[in-house]
């Protein structure tokens, strides 16, 4: 039984720092700063590990959750820059770019004793991964090929190769996996597609740098990142007709562009409320959030947020952004519901660039990848647990829990 996916971690100083439960019994001066809410109490049978893929190393770096200690180090395909979690297998996709002309490849992790079980070919330069809700397809975008590859995930093999616009740089499934949304960077456009039978249904101009996408739970609309301007193009998803019973007939809509919405200067990343009411945009070149209500498509304004920010993250109760500011060795707390930043920046290491949290939401991991180490941060308190070590220009991290049977 699976449980989620998430995050990572390096020591800071005292012995290279070990998790608060064994410095309670070594150093009882301590128990003050680990309350116990911090460390959640697992069964015997409980795993949890964060990937964490270092480009420069050609590994990725395992990290205990539970434990709040690394792992190990699994050497993968070349330069791996993606990496992703099978929500009903305990399975974990590594994109592996490659060379700028060479095949690029999958590598399948087995979560449970955390070692390579296959690899999978794609085509030139893959930079993203999407598994599906039932966790039997996964779409990788081929940035270097203009395809889309869809890969059988229980035979491990590419099954189909979507064409896209130029250089795609991100793919999107909706919830209801009927709708597949593709962001293509070189062309400057969105390709919508139908999932099942793989063809395209539109292609949406005028969105120039097209990088990351979100959609809303409901599936009826996208958003997507116009990351070489500053905008966020608003789409508006094809719905069949509808009878519901005691209601009215809803008539059915094609896909189309609802707005295009202005923003800050070079938004790489959307963060996206989990009950999908808000989207807040990562405005690397103009160092602020701007909030998007989702419903209506208005722009609430921007706030200042740190140096250089590239990655924002919601937490599960809505209530708080988390934006990791590159160009700085902090991540920034923002309180959604009072729309202003919450004390002081998160230290961290420098250049973070990722982010993840626990599946119990105590622990947030922030992937440093200038200094190259993962930095464990404590939610309750919003301070530094420790450091952890990773290979060389760390860059992406997620989260796999279960259960061992």
């Amino acid at each position: 039984m699976n449980l989620s996916n998430v995050s990572i971690f390096r020591p800071v100083s005292l012995a290279r720092f070990v998790p608060c439960r064994a410095l309670a019994l070594a150093i009882p001066l301590m128990l003050a700063g680990c309350a116990p809410h911090d460390f959640p109490q697992y069964p015997p049978n409980y795993r949890e590990f964060a990937y964490v893929t270092n480009g420069s190393s050609n590994t990725v770096t395992v990290v205990d959750v539970v434990n709040v200690r690394v792992d190990r180090e699994i050497a993968v395909g070349e330069n791996p820059v993606a990496v992703a979690v099978n929500p009903h297998r305990n399975e974990i996709y590594v994109v592996n770019s490659g060379t700028a002309n060479g095949q690029g490849s999958v590598s399948v992790i087995n979560a449970e004793n955390n070692t390579v079980a296959g690899a999978i070919n794609v085509h030139r330069q893959p930079v993203s991964i999407e598994v599906d809700a039932a966790g039997e397809l996964a779409y990788v975008a081929n940035a270097g090929a203009n395809v889309i590859s869809v890969i059988d995930l229980k035979t491990r093999r590419e099954i189909a190769a979507i064409g896209t616009g130029e250089e795609p740089a991100s793919a999107r499934l909706t919830p209801n996996g009927k709708t597949l949304v593709v962001a293509n960077r070189k062309a400057g456009s969105v390709s919508v597609f139908d999932a099942a039978a793989r063809s395209v249904r539109q292609v949406f101009e005028g969105c120039p740098g097209a990088a990351d996408i979100v959609t809303l739970p409901d599936s009826s609309k996208a958003f997507i990142a116009c990351s070489a301007g500053h905008q966020v193009m608003a789409i508006a998803l094809a719905r069949p007709e509808s009878h519901p019973v005691q209601s009215p007939i809803v008539a059915a809509q094609p896909d189309r562009l609802e707005a295009l919405l202005d923003v800050g200067q070079n938004p790489l990343q959307l963060a996206l409320k989990p009950d999908g009411g808000e989207v807040f945009t990562v405005n690397a070149l103009s160092n602020s959030t701007s909030e998007i209500v989702t419903g209506t498509d208005d722009v609430q304004g921007a706030t200042t947020i740190g140096e250089n920010p590239v990655r924002g993250l919601v937490s599960p109760d809505n209530a708080l952004l988390y934006v990791a500011n590159f160009r700085s060795q902090y991540v920034t707390v923002y309180s959604i519901d009072d729309g202003r930043r919450v004390g002081p920046s998160l230290h961290v290491g420098d250049g973070p660039s990722a982010l993840a949290l626990s599946s119990a939401g105590h622990l947030l991991f922030v992937v440093d990848k200038g200094s190259g180490d993962v930095a464990v941060v404590r939610t309750a308190s919003r301070s530094l647990f420790t450091l952890l070590p990773a290979g060389r220009s760390p860059n992406a991290i997620a989260i796999k829990a279960f259960k061992v049977i």
